[in-house]
C-alpha cells in the first residue's frame, strides 16, 4: 500500500530563507498547509543545526509527518530523523542504510540522470528526485531536467518520483501529469509571506486529481 508520505507536497527548508529560531514554526505552518514530507536542509552549517533539527523533528512527530535530513547521515542518526537525502557528492546509499537501518527513508538526487536513478532504485533507495524543472532561485545554475524525463522514469521505476526546482502552484500540475509523485518545494513554500497558504496551494494540486494516471507505486 502507498504510504502517506509517498505522494504530496515535500517541503524543503532553506536556512537562507528562514532564521533558525523560526524554522520549527515555519515547518509547522507548511504541514498545516498539507506537506506530507519535510526535509531539513542547512547548506550553511548553522551552529544551531542540532538544536534546530531536534525542534523540527518534534513538530513533525506531533503531526505524524516524516523528517528527512539533507546530506548529513550523522545528524539524522543523532536526532533520530526518519531518513536522509543524498546528493552526488554525499555518502553512499549503502553507508546511509548501514547507519540508519532498514526502515529509514533514503532519497537520492538524480538531477537529469536516468541511469543514476535506476542505480539508486537497484541499491534500495526509497525515492529518487529529478530537477530542476523550472528556473530556481535556490539553485539558479542547476542542470535543467525535461518533463519528458518524468514520463520515462515513471514507466521504469516502482519507487516514488520527486520533482524539484522552481515549482509553484501554477506549474506543478504539469509535473504531476508527467508522473511525479512528490513535489519538492523550497522557495515556493518557505520563501512566501504566508507559508501555510503557499503550501496549501501546491498541496491542492494533488486534490485536483493531477498526476493520478499510471500510478504504480508498490509498498516501499
Amino acid at each position: 500500500m502507498m504510504r502517506p508520505w509517498q505522494r504530496g507536497l515535500y517541503a524543503v527548508t532553506d536556512s537562507a530563507l528562514t532564521a533558525p529560531e523560526d524554522l520549527a514554526a515555519q515547518v509547522g505552518a507548511a504541514i498545516a498547509g498539507g506537506a506530507v514530507l519535510v526535509q531539513y536542509r542547512d547548506k550553511v552549517a548553522s551552529p544551531q543545526h542540532l538544536e534546530v533539527a531536534r525542534a523540527i523533528l518534534m513538530v513533525c512527530r506531533s503531526r505524524h509527518v516524516p523528517l528527512i535530513i539533507n546530506d548529513d547521515i550523522a545528524l539524522a542518526a543523532t536526532v533520530g530523523a526518519d531518513g536522509v537525502h543524498l546528493g552526488r557528492d554525499d555518502a553512499t546509499l549503502t553507508a546511509a542504510r548501514q547507519q540508519l537501518g532498514p526502515d529509514a527513508i533514503i532519497g537520492v538526487s538524480c538531477y537529469n540522470d536516468l541511469a543514476r536513478a535506476f542505480a539508486a532504485a537497484e541499491e534500495g533507495a526509497d525515492y529518487v528526485a529529478f530537477g530542476r524543472f523550472f528556473p530556481s532561485p535556490t539553485k539558479p545554475h542547476a542542470s535543467r531536467a525535461e518533463v519528458a524525463l518524468l514520463q520515462y522514469a515513471k514507466q521504469r521505476l516502482n519507487i516514488p518520483i520527486t520533482a524539484i526546482g522552481g515549482i509553484t502552484a501554477n506549474n506543478g500540475g504539469a509535473l504531476l501529469e508527467a508522473g511525479a509523485d512528490l513535489l519538492a518545494v523550497i522557495h515556493g513554500v518557505f520563501g512566501q509571506a504566508d507559508v501555510t497558504a503557499a503550501a496549501a496551494a501546491i498541496a491542492g494540486l494533488f486534490d485536483d486529481g493531477a498526476g493520478q494516471r499510471d500510478r504504480r507505486i508498490i509498498g516501499v
